[in-house]
């Protein structure tokens, strides 16, 4: 009798903890933005997603974010070219925190090839197959980006330097736990096919470049918005970096027009509290 009653009473404590759990509101996700496309998300779950981390050597990153232990643990590395001012530490941050590192699938064979990262912390894939790395809750799916992608290595003894390749583009979208979607368009130019993107994804939120010169510029990403993705909530990024990258975000403001999309302006290192 005195088991049976010990073991209903850790039963009822088990339930009483599982309610209280149930009943606690999911903490608010973050973003976190280093400089032109780098990204640090903190999901509703407590997950750390890092995309295109170009922080130690991105003149626009604080000073004070350039300690990569600062970034504290990551679950996910998302790289959307091989450019260097995209991949920038990912392969310091995967070996630190042994963090996956999701990436086109020709990509991840050069990134293990050259000894970046191994196949067993890899995650190749590619466009419009969506993958779960991260459990049921948050979805990661690659899209088109209209760009080029190559990966420049140098020898550290010979200092020459040798180019590999670098699969094609991509941009990701990113469905959190609570259903927010984050659009990070990468590097890239306006195509039609932003219209799929608006329509099948209907992203809550897009980071979008505006610099100009290698990606969109101001006019070019407002016709985006407002003719293709119909997004109500933009983050531009990949401007300011270096003096070819000239739009900035009043820019696009006026490129908009009356369009009623919020055009969120960030300095780097700066926090926006995101989901629904």
């Amino acid at each position: 009798m005195l088991w049976t009653r010990t073991k209903l009473f850790g039963i009822a404590l088990i339930l009483a903890f599982a309610a209280i759990c149930a009943a606690s509101p999911a903490r608010a996700a973050e973003l976190q933005w280093f400089g032109q496309a780098a990204f640090k998300i903190t999901t509703n779950g407590g997950k750390i997603i890092v995309i295109d981390p170009f922080i130690t050597k991105n003149p626009k990153t604080p000073k004070a974010l350039k300690d990569l232990a600062k970034l504290g643990k990551v679950d996910l590395i998302l790289v959307t070219h091989g450019h260097g001012d995209h991949v920038g530490d990912t392969a310091k941050i995967s070996k630190m925190t042994g963090a996956k590192v999701a990436m086109n699938a020709d990509m991840g064979h050069t990134f293990a090839q050259l000894g970046r990262v191994p196949y067993k912390r890899l995650i190749r894939f590619n466009k419009s197959g969506p993958i779960k790395p991260l459990g049921p809750g948050i979805t990661i799916t690659m899209v088109r980006a209209e760009h080029s992608s190559e990966v420049v290595s140098r020898d550290p003894k010979t200092k020459k330097r040798t180019v590999h390749p670098g699969g094609e583009p991509s941009g990701y979208i990113i469905r959190l736990e609570d259903g927010y979607t984050i659009y990070h368009a990468g590097d890239t130019g306006v195509f039609g096919d932003m219209k799929l993107i608006g329509e099948y994804y209907k992203p809550d939120l897009a980071l979008l470049p505006i610099g100009g010169h290698f990606t969109m510029d101001p006019a070019h990403a407002a016709y985006a918005v407002s003719k293709l993705l119909k997004v109500k909530n933009v983050i531009p990024m990949h401007y300011g970096t270096f003096g070819l990258l000239k739009g900035r975000p009043a820019h696009l403001v006026k490129a908009l027009g009356g369009y009623p999309a919020k055009v969120i302006a960030l300095n780097p290192g700066d926090k926006y509290a995101i989901g629904k």
